[in-house]
């Protein structure tokens, strides 16, 4: 495993221009994880990757249809399909007797059609994985997980200029960790 890299993001546009920084280094094959809370930025991490990848559609989170496919571009030029996943929803608690939450989550992706996609990835496939870091070790042995933090204030929540204390949001410098796993991985670096 290659050493971890650790990012302060300070702005939305920030985050978009990781993505779109990591899109540019990705090859088919490639399964990118991304966790973290609510809020912290997955998806707007997202959309850079998707502009990245030259997807002129917009990327919005997948939560309610868990899975999204697009067609785009690598740097080379040539063809690239993202399948953006949120297994946010996935691993529920009917489990079959003996079942343990990895099986499930297997299930639930044959299910869905994901599967096979998500363990072997084409030859022109990324998959980017939010909520995925329970599923890491059983669907990809190589891949490259990025962990999103966002500050979160003392009181708990975001206090505003009355003293009020709000909603958690995206606001704030995040500090993104960027983890390579796996052989594909060793050499890699962020441009």
């Amino acid at each position: 495993m290659s050493d971890a890299i650790t990012i302060s993001v300070p702005t939305d546009e920030d985050m978009r221009s990781l993505g779109e920084r990591i899109a540019g280094s990705v090859r088919g094959g490639d399964v990118l994880l991304l966790s973290g809370p609510l809020g912290a930025g997955k998806t707007t991490f997202a959309q850079g990757f998707g502009r990245g990848l030259g997807i002129g559609e917009p990327i919005v989170s997948p939560t309610f249809t868990i899975a999204r496919e697009l067609d785009g571009r690598f740097a080379d030029g040539s063809p690239a399909h993202l399948v953006h996943v949120d297994a946010y929803r996935l691993g529920g608690n009917d489990y079959a007797p003996g079942q343990d939450a990895i099986g499930r989550l297997l299930d639930e992706l044959e299910s869905l059609g994901l599967d096979e996609e998500l363990e072997d990835p084409g030859e022109n496939t990324v998959i980017l994985m939010e909520w995925g870091e329970q599923m890491a070790a059983a669907l990809a042995p190589e891949r490259l997980e990025i962990h999103i933090d966002r500050p979160v204030p003392s009181d708990g929540g975001t206090t505003g200029a009355d003293g009020a204390i709000g909603e958690l949001t995206s606001d704030g410098t995040r500090v993104v960790t960027l983890a390579p796993v796996g052989a594909r991985w060793d050499s890699w670096t962020i441009e």
